[in-house]
């Protein structure tokens, strides 16, 4: 029987990476790097949250980005022992863009918002010693444009705080979204070119993510193969947007597309950030933490990739 279109990319990604494998062993012998964005788990104590991430074997964390405003956000001094305390350190910082800080807003004291936010949010990178902030072009939960300038606007927008990113040492991440959720921006292909018309060296990289990939690109390891040098971090959750494990994600394959472009070194991170099903979904960032269902939801998806990850290395 022929294969089909995606099982034929699978197999010529599997016989790349076993092939790469054999030619250089050496640039295979380290693990990739397991985040966890905490911002899913809602208004839980960080120490909680850090504690269960420990107890499962986590050893980065990609912080909610919530210095919303100079007297909020994470107290630093308290927050970095809290880390120490626990052996989990800081891959990155979750940028949280909504309406009302659109890069590509139409208003231009909401595009004021967005910078200052951003300059904010990267004092709090600095802070943390984190290696990237995640960026969004337009509004996560508006979906409809507002008129056909919000490209050019967000472009506009993201170059006046560019220099922000390169002076700190700080990787922008740009992530391409699905369509149901952002009105911009929802491929690598348009990240790229979204990156390209900013033309910063702070602005060079791109935060993935699964969820979004299963709808707006042709093939998931294919994408990172193709666009893996721009990507720092991918965030990850199963194709029902829960554990991974629980749905028909092929993991294995994405693996081998990520040792392929050499993702298993120091500044880049695999996150799960498995949200539920549903649209847009900010509002789990104030929700009502259920413990013992984060603990089952950490423990099923730490088991299952370090599960996988084994099985890869093993070829």
């Amino acid at each position: 029987m022929e294969s089909q279109p995606w099982q034929a990319k699978n197999d010529r990604i599997r016989a790349d990476y076993l092939a790469a494998k054999r030619g250089n062993p050496e640039r295979f012998a380290a693990p990739l790097n397991l985040s966890w964005s905490n911002w899913g788990f809602g208004m839980e104590p960080l120490e909680t949250s850090v504690k269960r991430l420990a107890q499962h074997g986590v050893q980065y964390i990609e912080l909610h980005g919530n210095r919303y405003g100079e007297d909020l956000g994470y107290k630093p001094a308290d927050a970095r022992k809290t880390l120490a305390d626990h052996g989990v350190r800081v891959g990155g910082i979750c940028g949280m863009f909504s309406t009302d800080n659109d890069l590509s807003s139409n208003r231009g004291v909401v595009r004021q918002r967005a910078i200052d936010y951003i300059r904010r949010t990267i004092d709090q990178a600095v802070d943390f010693e984190a290696k990237y902030i995640l960026v969004v072009p337009a509004a996560v939960g508006r979906p409809d444009p507002i008129d056909a300038m919000e490209f050019d606007r967000s472009v506009e927008t993201l170059r006046i705080v560019a220099d922000d990113f390169s002076q700190a040492g700080i990787r922008a991440a740009i992530e391409p979204i699905r369509s149901a959720e952002v009105s911009i921006v929802h491929t690598f292909a348009e990240a790229e070119r979204y990156i390209e018309a900013v033309n910063s060296p702070g602005v060079q990289h791109i935060n993935g993510d699964v969820y979004h990939m299963l709808v707006e690109e042709s093939h998931i390891a294919e994408t990172l193969v193709r666009h893996g040098k721009r990507l720092t971090n991918l965030h990850l959750a199963d194709t029902n947007r829960c554990a991974l494990g629980d749905g028909m994600l092929d993991v294995d394959t994405l693996m081998m597309a990520l040792y392929l472009v050499g993702y298993n070194n120091d500044a880049c991170f695999c996150t799960p950030e498995p949200l539920g099903p549903g649209g847009a979904p900010y509002p789990a960032m104030y929700g009502r933490p259920d413990p013992a269902a984060l603990d089952a939801l950490v423990a099923r998806t730490v088991s299952h990739w370090k599960a996988r990850e084994a099985c890869v290395r093993g070829l």
